[in-house]
Parts: C-alpha cells; structure tokens; sequence
C-alpha cells in the first residue's frame, strides 16, 4: 500500500486513506475499463499525449491508474483517476493495464479526477485554478487544504485563483497558450490588462520584457496625470461649476490646444449651444 501511495502524489494519497482500496495491484483488460463522466478535463495535449504513448511502449505502464465499478455498467470498471495512462496504453497497443481498485461514490469521484489533474505538470494556468477554484467552490476546501492537498505554497495558490478575475479576452489568451502564466501573473490587476496582454502576442515579448513594458505604462500614466498645469486645473474646475458639465482643457507649451466639453443627453448640448448663442 505504501508504494501505491507514494507514486500518486500527496493529495490523491490522501485521497486514497479516506477509501477502501484493494490491497494488491491489479491488472484489468483496457476494454473493460470505460472514462470518468465526471472527468473534468476534456481535452489533452496532443505531443504530452503522443510523449506519454512512446514511453508506455517502451517501458509499460509504470504508474497504476485508478478505478472503481461502474454504477451504469456492472460489467465495466471507471476510471477514477489516470485517463491519459489508459488512452496512452491503448495507442501504444497494450491489451491490459495496472489498476488498484476503489470504492468512491460519485462526488469522491469528481475530487479525485480534479485532485490528479491539478497536479499535473501540463494543465494550462487556467485549467490549474479552474481546479482549485472546484475544489473550493464544491467540495468546501480552503486555500490551505487545497495548498497541502496539491503541495503548493499557500501564496502560490492565491495568485493561481487571482488569475480568474483577468478580463475574458485575456483568459482566452491563457488558454490558447498565447501568454504564459509568468505573463498572466503580471497582467493581475491592471485595469488595461487585456490592452498589455495583446501587445505582448503582438509584440512577443518575454515576461520580464512584458513587466519592464507594464512598468514603463505606470511611469507614463503618472507623468501625464501630474504634469498638467495647476492653472489650467483650476479654470477646468472653474468653467464645470459655471456651466454644470464636465471640462477638458489641453494646452501645449505654445498655447495652443483643445477645450472639451462632456454632454450625456440632448439637454446637456442644448445648454452648451445656448450658452455659446448668448455670449457670442
């Protein structure tokens, strides 16, 4: 048993102590054995899965998968967790494969297959939190069991699940593959994230190149935001109190510029228009 446990990963050990498992590893035909409808992800990497294929044939399947009788089909076993091991052992034309054989209902089912996949090394860092995300949202873990469970830092979790609050058209990027989680990381928080994170496809920028260009961004805002002239500050203020509206007023160094007025109904320019009618 404690050989099982130590070639699982710390949560799915875990996992395992809180079920009845069979003591010795079995060995079960891959026809009888049918995928986790409960499995949470649905689409695997093609060269992982072409990787893992030639080092199944090579060296058999090293690591169990886990499974239990199926609730729809007596005759059949389902996988709990190792879905890539069983589609991998079928390509590599093995007929049979190591199980060790559990007792789960339907929701510890669901735990494990999350359980394995966000300790897998290739889940996209949208995939990884969408993970943690499940397991906090349905099965009431916290961040610091979900950080034991997994073998994470606590910190590293927290900005795993921060990642979810990015705009959707940087979480498609995300899961495209077109910016890392080092980029993703950065992009936390910003309010023109999704504006950073299409430079950095556009432009490919490395993530230190992508923090040096975020940091640069803040620089420029700040500098724009304070360099104008208190003066001119002041008669915006002065010509919004008059007039009831909002005022821009942009003037260069040779006294040129624009003046803006912000009207949000055909009231608001009704009144700009007679105000300019009446003085001029």
């Amino acid at each position: 048993m404690n050989t099982i446990k130590k070639g699982l990963g710390r949560g799915l050990s875990s996992l395992i102590g809180e079920t009845k498992v069979e003591i010795n590893i079995n060995k079960l035909l891959l026809s009888e054995i049918i995928p986790n409808k409960y499995q949470p992800r649905k689409d695997f990497d093609e060269d992982n899965l072409n990787d893992l294929t030639n080092s199944i044939r090579e060296r058999g399947v090293i690591q169990p998968i886990i499974v239990r009788k199926s609730t729809d089909d007596k005759s059949k076993y389902e996988i709990i967790a190792g879905e890539r091991r069983w589609l991998a052992a079928s390509r590599a034309g093995l007929h049979e494969i190591p199980v060790v054989l559990t007792e789960v209902d339907d929701l510890k089912s669901l735990e494990f297959a999350i359980v394995e996949n966000v300790q897998r090394n290739d889940l996209n860092p949208l995939e990884e939190a969408q993970g943690y995300k499940r397991l906090i949202d349905e099965f009431s873990y916290d961040q610091d069991k979900v950080s034991k469970f997994i073998g994470k830092s606590r910190s590293y979790i927290t900005n795993s699940l921060r990642l979810l609050n990015l705009p959707l058209e940087v979480l498609e990027l995300i899961e495209k593959k077109k910016i890392s989680a080092g980029h993703a990381k950065i992009l936390v928080g910003l309010d023109n994230a999704t504006f950073i994170a299409n430079k950095v496809v556009e432009k490919k920028l490395s993530v230190r190149q992508t923090e040096n260009f975020v940091k640069l961004f803040k620089s420029n805002k700040k500098i724009r935001a304070t360099s104008k002239d208190a003066n001119i500050t002041d008669l915006e203020k002065s010509i919004e109190t008059k007039v009831g509206l909002n005022v821009k007023i942009k003037n260069s160094k040779k006294n040129k510029g624009t003046i803006t007025f912000s009207y949000h109904d055909l009231n608001q320019l009704n009144k700009i228009i007679e105000i300019i009618k009446a003085n001029y």
